[in-house]
This record gives C-alpha cells, structure tokens and sequence, in this order.
C-alpha cells in the first residue's frame, strides 16, 4: 500500500512530496467527481435532493470533508462529505440507491485508467529525465489514489457507498449501528489490517487497469 507514511519511512522524500501533490488533485478534481457522480445519477433517477443542495456541481469547497481530506493526503484513500440521497423519491429504491452508490467508485475508476495511461504515455514518450519520471509519479500516484477510494468507498460499512449494496435486512440493521460500524472502521485503519487490504486490491486492480496502456505502450 503506497502512502505518505511509507514513502516517508522508506526515504524517499521526492515520492512523498509527489503522493501528497497527487493526493491534493484527488482532493480538489476526483474526489468533487466522485460525489457529483452519485449527485447526477440521484437526479437522474427521480431524487432532486442533491441538487436542491447544491451538490451537482464540480465546486470542490462543497464537496471536501476536512478529516477525509487528510486520510487522502496522508493514507491515500478516504472520503467527501457525503451526498444527500431520498430514497423515498427513487422510482426503484434498492435498485436506484446501489446505481446511485456505485456511481462514485465508478468514476474513480475511470478517473484511475485516464491518469495512468497518461503515466504510461508520458513514460514512453518522456525519455530518461528527471521531468519524466516527476510527472509519471504525479499520474501513477493519482491514479492509485482514485484506485484505493474506489475499494474504500466499496466496503459494506455505512456510510461507505459500499453498504448500498446490502440486502435490505443487513442494510437497515448495520444503519442501526452505524456510529459503532465507523468506529470498528477506524480501529482497523489504526491496526494496519485495512491498509494491508486495500493495498492488496489497489495493487490488483492497478495491474487490470494496466492491461490496456501496457498493450499499447510497451
């Protein structure tokens, strides 16, 4: 799992400062994205509730949780403020929520694929130079943090997008514990386990997404 920390404990301080310039476009571009995502599929769907927010917009000051932000800068996944969702005002409720849920990982994973074939092009094209190899850092980087959001935001734990895809029984019983859910979501972030995790998965889905850059690239 890449992180500031662990670029930090390995030396490796030009990474560092690149993981935390990445993570600040993750923050201010992607992650805006990621919550108008959920935003316009609501709207979409029947649900103005967003909207009537304020919430369909690219604005990053709208969007920003100042504890989420951190976790992106130093951890490189985390979390926005969360968008506003009726579920009364969907045509088909459980289907609409898990649409409007999965909206936002889905654009983090396109937001990744963009990003990193623009790090393999830059790499192909760029030559042996230290510009080269800053820049491949600023898009690797990105593109790995949209990557580990999107696992983030995909485990079944409220408020995570991932919990909209719960079978109605476990949904509305984890909503009845969900400050206890958030709180065994943190004790875990603290032991490592969840780090070890999502790097597991981003690493995964990074190589999956590198299918098609690598054809082409090299």
């Amino acid at each position: 799992m890449f992180s500031l920390l662990s670029l930090i404990r390995q030396g490796d301080t030009t990474a560092a400062i690149m993981f935390v310039l990445s993570g600040c476009f993750v923050v201010f571009v992607c992650s805006p994205i990621h919550e108008l995502s959920h935003a316009w599929v609501a709207y979409k769907l029947g649900d103005t509730t967003a909207k009537n927010d304020g919430r369909l917009t690219f604005n990053p000051i709208k969007h920003i949780d100042p504890i989420g932000m951190i976790m992106i800068l130093v951890f490189g996944f985390g979390y926005a403020k969360p968008v506003p969702v009726n579920i009364n005002r969907l045509k088909n409720p459980k289907r609409d929520m898990a649409l409007v849920a999965l909206a936002g990982p889905a654009s983090n994973i396109v937001l990744a694929f963009i990003l990193n074939f623009v790090a393999y092009a830059i790499a192909y094209f760029g030559g042996n130079s230290q510009v080269t190899e800053v820049l491949y850092s600023f898009f690797f980087y990105g593109a790995y943090i949209n990557i580990a959001l999107a696992a983030f935001n995909l485990i079944p734990i409220p408020p995570l997008d991932g919990s909209a895809l719960l079978p109605n029984k476990a949904y509305y019983k984890y909503m009845m514990y969900e400050k206890y859910a958030m709180i065994a979501l943190l004790v875990i972030l603290v032991t490592g386990v969840l780090d070890k995790f999502l790097g597991v998965v981003s690493i995964a889905l990074m190589q999956f997404i590198s299918i098609i850059p690598s054809l082409i690239f090299g």
